[in-house]
């Protein structure tokens, strides 16, 4: 079945309409922010869902709802073990930092490292967030666009600006407000296209295969294993790497990251903060439960109806077009194979016997997909400047959507996907204009200036974190998967950050210098360890943290012993 290039009237004016009312509601509601208190902490008066539902918004961008149904569909469940970390965190969170932030009243989350270490460990904080940040912005946007305009047809570079533009505009306008406000809205449309999308694919199995049967289906197919006990560092989803890599992960996402710590500072209260986490904490991991599963019976489906070899159009379109044509067509015809006599297998359920048949099959139709995707990188080779993506995860979901849901709800589902993409790409440009504004430029600023002025700035710095954002886009290239590609880009630079703030608030013997020299050293050694692949990149966090905490408290220990004293 060929992708449609073209939606449906109605399709475009769900789409629309959606697009255009969040970001005219985000700019009404809050036109009025006009100093620094309301455009950066959005008046302190935000309620407990709300922060809630910002923050998993943030969290939760497109490639969320792209790449994670094409991770389950193709590796199961167990990626939810990501995740296992975040409630410990959470409540951490709560207890520490929350508490902390609103005692001090800052602006920023580096902030509160000057008054605790020095300057320059504040300065170079907030830098090592906003090259990363920076980076995961543009990913943000990219995600979708590439996805979008290999499916659709659209032009790449055009996505990447409008999606861009729509975001600027309102958080340009409201600052914090605007974009808890809008986020609000956008989770309400992201979880009732999820729900709609999730009952559409059940309700389109064959009338004999019920809920049961297809989770039964995809046990069979080895799709519902959850937990995986190894400690293999090989297998990059575990319970160890969830619970340990996954709780330094998101301890410092939520704990020290500015996009994040800029949603629950607008907090009323403090309780009001801690309430908004601990409903994020209590929800997220259901929710990614949830999305995968989605995943899942998208998986199941494809087992009655036919599925492309490689589900990335694009890739398909070059490779017919090229000498490979001839194998790769050998190879779509072995699929086809396969998924008759599965078909035939499953109709009347799965029964015990079959279990072993069905598995063989599985197995024979990846070894199709892996020589497929052997294909597609032969031709990269030979042409570098247009490469195509051979892995194709991310265009499981997005290919579903657009061959078998009716008029209306595909409209539906894309809002969801930009509504992702515009909700997280906000918060980070929220966070990365605050953070440049408050810890460097009024840090540096040896002159009184008004609030309009920081405020102006703010607003400025959000246009300008915008376009080097789209810019981060348009030269962006796909990776093995979305998703990881922006835990990846966080596990090199979080566990450093946290360890920073670790050390702040626990270890109170060690200064300024101590912290600021381990600090770049970490940050060299977990970019080479990361680049010579020594460890599955969740562990980077966990070590980045220990690294940085145990060479600040050596430095700190020989300067005592060798009689220097440092700030």
């Amino acid at each position: 079945m060929e992708i449609q290039h073209n939606l449906h009237t109605i399709d475009w004016i769900i789409l629309s309409i959606t697009l255009i009312f969040i970001v005219v509601y985000g700019s009404y509601v809050t036109r009025k922010n006009t100093n620094v208190q309301d455009y950066i902490k959005g008046g302190n008066d935000t309620k407990w869902w709300t922060i809630g539902l910002s923050v998993m918004a943030t969290q939760a961008s497109a490639i969320t709802f792209l790449s994670t149904p094409g991770q389950a569909f193709h590796s199961g469940m167990g990626f939810v073990q990501f995740y296992f970390g975040l409630p410990i965190a959470m409540v951490i969170i709560c207890v520490v930092f929350i508490p902390m932030y609103h005692r001090l009243k800052v602006y920023t989350a580096y902030e509160f490292l000057e008054g605790r270490f020095d300057v320059k460990t504040r300065t170079l904080t907030a830098i090592l967030f906003l090259i990363q940040r920076g980076l995961s912005a543009g990913i943000t946007i990219f995600a979708p666009a590439i996805i979008l305009s290999a499916v659709l047809g659209w032009d790449l570079l055009l996505l990447n600006i409008i999606i861009g533009f729509l975001v600027i505009i309102y958080t340009v306008s409201g600052g914090t407000k605007a974009v808890n406000v809008t986020q609000k809205q956008q989770m309400i449309i992201i979880f009732l296209g999820m729900f709609i999308a999730f009952w559409m694919i059940v309700i389109q199995l064959p009338a004999e295969i019920t809920f049961t049967k297809a989770l039964e289906i995809a046990g069979a197919s080895g799709k519902m294993k959850i937990l995986d006990f190894s400690f293999d560092l090989n297998n990059r989803y575990t319970v160890w790497s969830g619970f340990i890599g996954g709780t330094f992960l998101m301890l410092s996402y939520f704990g020290t990251d500015q996009s994040q710590v800029q949603r629950y500072l607008s907090g009323k209260s403090v309780r009001e903060s801690q309430l908004g986490m601990v409903f994020n904490g209590l929800l997220k991991v259901p929710m990614q439960f949830f999305i995968l599963l989605v995943g899942i019976m998208v998986f199941v489906f494809y087992q009655f109806n036919t599925s492309p070899l490689n589900f990335n159009p694009k890739a398909n379109e070059v490779v017919r077009k090229s000498s490979y044509n001839v194998d790769y067509l050998k190879l779509t015809e072995e699929h086809i194979e396969i998924e008759n006599i599965k078909k035939a297998l499953l109709t009347d359920g799965i029964q015990k016997h079959e279990i072993a048949e069905i598995q063989l099959l599985n197995s024979k139709d990846a070894s199709l997909k892996e020589a497929s995707k052997v294909i597609i990188d032969k031709i990269n080779m030979e042409n570098p400047l247009e490469k195509i993506e051979s892995n194709d995860k991310d265009y499981v979901f997005i290919h579903f959507i657009l061959n078998n849901l009716p008029k209306g709800l595909i409209g539906l589902l894309l809002a969801v996907i930009l509504s992702a993409a515009m909700s997280s790409t906000a918060s980070e440009l929220n966070a990365l204009a605050s953070t440049t504004a408050m810890d460097l430029y009024k840090r540096s600023n040896k002159f009184e200036k008004s609030e309009s002025h920081y405020v102006k700035a703010s607003k400025w710095f959000t246009l300008l974190w915008g376009i080097i954002a789209i810019s981060v886009a348009c030269i962006a290239n796909l990776f093995d998967n979305l998703i990881q590609l922006v835990n990846i880009i966080g596990s090199i630079f979080y566990g450093n950050v946290l360890g920073i703030f670790l050390l702040a608030f626990f270890i109170k013997y060690v200064k300024g210098n101590a912290v600021f020299i381990a600090a770049i050293i970490t940050q060299f050694l977990i970019i080479i360890i990361w680049y010579l692949d020594y460890l599955p990149y969740l562990w980077l966090n966990l070590l980045g943290c220990v690294l940085v905490m145990l060479i600040a408290v050596l430095f700190q220990f020989s300067q005592k012993v060798t009689g220097y004293v440092s700030n």
